[in-house]
């Protein structure tokens, strides 16, 4: 048996246990291995190939649209929204009309589903809400600010919306279990959407007010730490000082999450994960000044959202800011040994594709570029201009490549043999170390010789397709001196490291091809000569190589 086929049974073994033996398939689960994480559906590792549906394509007559971008996307997973104003619109009385439609024609088009729970918040506000929780602020109050104004966010305090929306939610992942149990075309939840509160720190509601001067959870203590010193327990404001607002409104939110998703899970328990409009990752830690959304899941928060939601899986980033060094930043601050890497959402433009390579080579369990419909709308500036079939392109040549390794991708990475590089703004050189190799990437570079230094500087005679960063490449290491290589728009150069450093070295092979559905690598060609003298150099085409290197 060869490394790769052992490698798939092991985890196959890992991803089927005794008590999922009498399911047609092993439900959908997270699986840990020293820090790494791997998504396990139908008892094998998964790489989410995902898009996302804009916000209002939750209707069956807007599905054809989506399967559309779906299909130009190359994506295997689609994440779509199911709100609680469509489910329950009115009170006791549920509609799942569409989540069947909806999980019949992902069937007929092979894709899975990450169903997005849009009830008492989305994007922080009620806007998904039934009509009778909307306009109901006596039953479902929303939150006070500090000077006693009734804002627009309900409040996390509310006992009756937490009930009205925990009762929904369970009757909807009820409904899920029935249809879906055996087939397990839905894979994740997420609960509730980009949580927190814009303009207001936290609630000022008597009763939030009562909570606030309540000693901090032990469970948060255990495990979130004062940016600066404090006491050691007492109340919010004791133990956290000028950050006790922000943190006690992300426990509340938390708290409330949590209580949803426990009883959610308790009637299916499919993997379940909350989604984060960022804070800057760059910008230096301060308390909240009106510049995020407070009390999401922000990356300074995570560990607050693991002690108040232990059944949340994973707190995950949306990223919409295009700089390569905030994504890079996002990226090392939300992967965490607790914390399973998954980019739920991130801008359509074509400028975020190359980011595919850097979150798949860091072993993210999947990503998702926003808005991949042909609905007749745009969220440009915070993605593309385009609305049809050119918008989704440039995930799709992605995808495309990767699909046939994504199973083995998964297990890969699970294993730390993965890494991955995105062309930065800056467009220098960077470099990956794999043991006794170094693979250093270049970027506009021509497929044969050298360019002028003067050229590179200033951009003069590029290949066409890099007049902006678009290049990246993803490595996992099979062997020693083996290795799989996916990207477009760079050049590499291998290097001796470790016990290589100083040894003379060369490519023994360097395969194009791809990985078939049994998982056995079907070569094309093998680059020689010409193809290889200047480095491998990977055009706007994106290509996989099988690499084996040796020294002499």
């Amino acid at each position: 048996m060869n490394k790769t086929a052992n490698l798939l049974a092991v985890l196959c073994a890992l991803g089927c246990s005794a008590g999922q033996a009498g399911a047609a398939a092993p439900i959908p689960h997270l699986v840990q291995k020293d820090g790494r994480h791997a998504l396990i559906v139908d008892g094998k590792p998964y790489t989410m190939l995902a898009v996302q549906a804009h916000n209002s394509s939750n209707y069956p007559a807007a599905l054809p649209e989506v399967w559309a971008g779906v299909r130009d996307a190359q994506a295997n997973t689609l994440e779509i929204p199911v709100a609680w104003e469509q489910v329950e619109p009115a009170e006791g009385k549920y509609d799942f009309s569409y989540v069947d439609t909806l999980v019949a024609q992902a069937r007929q088009n092979k894709v899975r589903l990450v169903l997005l729970w849009f009830g008492t918040w989305k994007n922080t506000s009620p806007q998904y809400t039934p009509a009778w929780v909307k306009f109901n602020n006596a039953r479902f109050p929303r939150m006070l600010d500090k000077e006693g104004k009734t804002i627009y966010c309900l409040s996390p305090h509310g006992e009756e919306t937490l009930k009205a929306d925990r009762r929904a939610f369970v009757a909807f992942m009820a409904h899920l279990k029935k249809i879906d149990e055996e087939q397990r075309t839905v894979i994740m939840v997420q609960v509730e959407n980009e949580v927190g509160t814009y303009g207001t720190v936290r609630d000022f509601a008597p009763k939030a007010e009562a909570a606030f001067r309540q000693p901090v959870p032990a469970a948060v203590l255990a495990r979130k730490k004062a940016p600066q010193p404090g006491k050691a327990s007492g109340s919010w404001s004791d133990v956290y000082g000028p950050y006790a607002d922000e943190y006690f409104h992300a426990y509340a939110i938390a708290s409330y999450i949590e209580q949803i998703a426990k009883a959610g899970r308790a009637v299916y328990n499919l993997p379940m994960f909350v989604n984060n409009a960022l804070r800057d990752p760059i910008e230096p830690m301060a308390p909240w000044k009106g510049n995020f959304a407070s009390g999401g899941p922000t990356f300074d928060v995570i560990d607050i959202y693991k002690a108040a939601a232990p059944h949340i899986d994973i707190a995950a980033p949306d990223q919409y800011a295009p700089e390569s060094n905030k994504v890079t930043a996002t990226l090392a601050l939300f992967q965490r040994p607790d914390n399973a890497l998954f980019m739920p959402e991130m801008g359509n433009s074509a400028n975020y594709a190359r980011y595919v390579y850097q979150i798949l080579g860091r072993g993210a369990i999947g990503v998702a570029p926003f808005g991949v419909d042909y609905a007749d709308y745009s969220n440009y500036p915070l993605g593309s201009k385009l609305k049809d079939k050119s918008m989704a392109e440039p995930f799709g040549r992605i995808y495309a490549a990767f699909r046939p390794m994504a199973q083995l991708w998964a297990g890969w990475a699970l294993e730390g043999r993965t890494a991955g590089i995105a062309e930065s703004d800056a467009r220098t050189p960077q470099t990956l170390a794999f043991g006794n190799w170094s693979i250093t990437a270049s970027f506009r570079e021509w497929q044969f010789g050298e360019r002028p230094e003067a050229d590179k500087a200033s951009g003069k005679d590029a290949p066409p397709g890099t007049e902006s960063p678009t290049g990246g490449v993803a490595v996992a290491q099979l062997g020693e001196n083996e290795f799989i290589v996916i990207g477009q728009n760079v050049r590499l150069r291998f290097g001796g490291a470790g016990a290589n450093a100083g040894k003379p070295f060369m490519h023994d092979r360097v395969e194009e091809g791809q990985f078939d559905a049994q998982g056995k690598w079907i070569m094309t060609r093998n680059w020689n000569g010409d193809q290889a003298d200047h480095g491998l150099n990977l055009t706007g085409k994106p290509v996989v190589l099988r690499i084996t290197m040796g020294t002499y």
